[in-house]
């Protein structure tokens, strides 16, 4: 559980004995916790499977190395559920970036970047020709030196205007990849052709093939026609 204190606590985030707390757009709330079933789909045993060896490769760092690490998070700080600034671990540091750089199919960091800019265009749409299509519609081609990870969510009812958990990862776009991207194949592997008039939700991010680095998260939805 994290608090923010105050004169009495004024926010709260994560769980404690069987309640939850968090906020969503009306405002901070308190819940009863629950268990969520876990299918142990071959994703996920994937996507467990790639962050045990991130952390194994983390154990076989120097301690020199491992060092570099821990001295660069000043320069990776992000904002929390707070709005305060917080630094990474040095072992968050690396499993975030060689996390993003396996998933795009690179080869593994030892050695931390320096902070730097990693190009992008705008998802300026997602468009549907048909029940089973999608695709992507950007300001230009994917930039050189950049992947993008396209995730989805599942067909969802025309009256969903948010979602978070929903996505999933369907695959990856690489460099000099043109717009629009289409997805079709893949996004019906992963959830299975939509029914017309249900509402599908598309968010990429932008990954450096070098450092990991990554954008912030661009996100568009729409409703599938005939």
């Amino acid at each position: 559980m994290k608090m923010k204190f105050g004169a009495l606590v004024v926010a709260g985030s994560g769980k404690i004995g069987g309640q939850v707390a968090s906020r969503n757009r009306a405002g901070a709330y308190l819940r009863t916790k629950s268990t969520p079933i876990n299918p142990q789909t071959a994703s996920q045993s994937a996507v467990r499977s790639r962050l045990a060896s991130i952390s194994q490769s983390w154990r076989d760092l120097t301690a020199a190395q491992r060092s570099a690490w821990n001295g660069s998070v000043s320069n990776f700080q992000k904002t929390d559920v707070f709005g305060d600034l917080r630094n990474p671990t040095g072992f968050n540091l690396y499993q975030r970036l060689n996390n993003n750089l396996v998933t795009i199919g690179k080869t593994e960091i030892q050695v931390p970047p320096v902070p730097s800019e990693v190009l992008s265009v705008i998802l300026s749409s997602v468009t549907s020709t048909a029940a089973a299509a999608l695709g992507l519609v950007l300001s230009g081609n994917v930039p050189a030196g950049t992947s993008v990870k396209v995730f989805a969510s599942p067909p969802l009812s025309a009256g969903v205007s948010f979602v978070k958990s929903e996505y999933r990862l369907i695959t990856i776009a690489a460099e000099a990849d043109t717009t629009p991207i289409d997805v079709s194949t893949e996004y019906v592997a992963k959830f299975g052709a939509s029914i017309v008039g249900q509402k599908i939700f598309a968010r990429i991010t932008f990954v450096d093939d070098v450092t990991g680095l990554e954008t912030p998260s661009q996100s568009a939805s729409l409703v599938t026609i005939a």
